[in-house]
């Protein structure tokens, strides 16, 4: 934590430019001054990340994660802010639950925890919870998900999307047809049948994401799809914002950059809902992120304990860790590929995340005034992936042994130091 009542730091605003001195001030948690330095640096100076997609586990898992591991784990990976996904027991479902988690966030103060509310009541698919109460409960939730369970009933999924729309909120969808992937394990294809495990189809994701649209199209309301994973799907969300339609898409770093290759000797460190597909989907989603198709980057951090995910495959538990990690795969698959800019990293990681949920944006603009969320990140680093050195109480990295670039040096939060030296 920051000590002092100011810090300094030296290097590249979004990564381009002259190297500058940024002053922050911990006390009123603002940038005090960016002024020009002689001084070298290899360092770049982003606006802290915001995941809109993370799963922290409390209450009712704390044996996986809880709210201040997964805070420690986000700061570590340059996140200031984080939304913790409702699938918790007791399920954050009420203005009671949803005003818990944010107040436990508060509390750790290393990052903002906002939480995302429950779209139906334990998640069961049959009532609506109570959105409105979330709303404006003192949690002020933005964004609503079942994600790990498809709000699969279209009337219910049309309702939700009508009764947000009086308050400008969004439902953000696990795409996923449950008739079509019963007892699925991974990819529906050639790999799934020589290993003997379930097929999951890409058509179980796009079916669902194609019937949202429509419905988005029809209430007019605001539709975010999660962690899309297929070629198909991108073409599907494509073809939606040509006709105007308001949906928003987010990919994870896993999908575009690990395929169902890596699930030959059955490891389930690579069970993940959906699952990793084909290179040729990896391809068409990495192209999605970059022409604008795919809106940001969601980690869908998903720790589990040992016992969960470390046994028979298809008893496994799906789901990876990726907060410490996201930045260095998306500066793998793009930076160091020259497909995106640093400015480009800082709309799909921070400012587009922030806009959708309604985040004020001084905490994404670094300039004079600003509130003093921060990422400040070495491009040259490299190191091995090691999840037992991680913050977050999970191991399930499915990076472990892999080498990354770059490393996050330091990250503020409201001008305090919450990462690094």
């Amino acid at each position: 934590m920051q000590k002092s009542k100011s810090s300094r730091i030296i290097g590249r605003l979004y990564g381009a430019g002259d190297v500058v001195e940024v002053q922050v001030d911990a006390l009123s948690g603002k940038i005090t001054s960016i002024t020009p330095t002689n001084e070298e640096s290899e360092l770049i100076i982003l606006p802290g990340l915001v995941d809109l997609h993370t799963h922290l586990r409390q209450p009712g898992q704390e044996n996986s994660e809880t709210i201040a591991t997964g805070s420690r784990a986000a700061a570590a990976g340059g996140y200031t802010c984080v939304h913790a996904m409702a699938n918790t027991i007791p399920v954050s479902d009420t203005a009671s639950s949803v005003e818990q988690t944010a107040r436990i966030g508060d509390e750790v103060g290393l990052v903002e925890v906002r939480p995302i509310g429950a779209v139906t009541k334990g998640l069961n698919g049959v009532k609506m919870a109570e959105l409105g109460a979330m709303a404006e409960s003192n949690a002020k939730v933005k964004m609503f998900s079942d994600d790990g369970k498809c709000v699969f009933d279209p009337l219910i999924m049309r309702r939700a999307l009508e009764y947000v729309k009086a308050f400008d909120g969004i439902i953000a969808q696990h795409s996923q047809d449950p008739r079509l992937t019963e007892n699925a394990q991974m990819n529906e294809g050639a790999l799934s049948s020589k290993l003997g495990l379930q097929g999951w189809p890409a058509v179980a994701e796009e079916s669902i994401i194609a019937r949202d649209i429509l419905l988005a199209k029809h209430t007019g309301s605001r539709l975010h799809i999660c962690h899309l994973s297929t070629k198909g799907a991108v073409e599907i969300v494509r073809f939606a914002k040509s006709q105007g339609i308001n949906v928003t898409a987010e990919a994870t770093p896993h999908h575009l950059y690990l395929s169902e290759e890596e699930l030959a000797e059955y490891n389930p460190r690579y069970k993940v809902n959906p699952p990793l597909r084909r290179r040729e989907d990896v391809e068409a989603v990495q192209q999605g992120v970059i022409d604008g198709t795919i809106d940001i980057i969601g980690t869908d951090h998903a720790p589990h304990a040992l016992e969960l995910k470390y046994c028979n495959f298809q008893d496994s538990a799906f789901g990876m860790t990726g907060l410490e990690t996201a930045l260095r795969v998306i500066d793998a698959v793009f930076i160091k590929t020259d497909r995106l800019t640093w400015r480009d990293v800082v709309r799909i990681m921070s400012e587009k995340p922030a806009q959708i949920v309604g985040l004020s944006s001084q905490g994404q603009e670094l300039k004079v005034g600003n509130v003093a969320n921060i990422c400040v990140y070495n491009p040259n680093a490299e190191s091995e992936i090691v999840p037992e050195e991680q913050y977050t109480k999970s191991t399930n990295s499915p990076f472990k042994h892999k080498t990354l670039p770059g490393e996050v040096v330091a990250t503020f939060y409201r001008g305090r130091q919450t990462h690094g030296g």
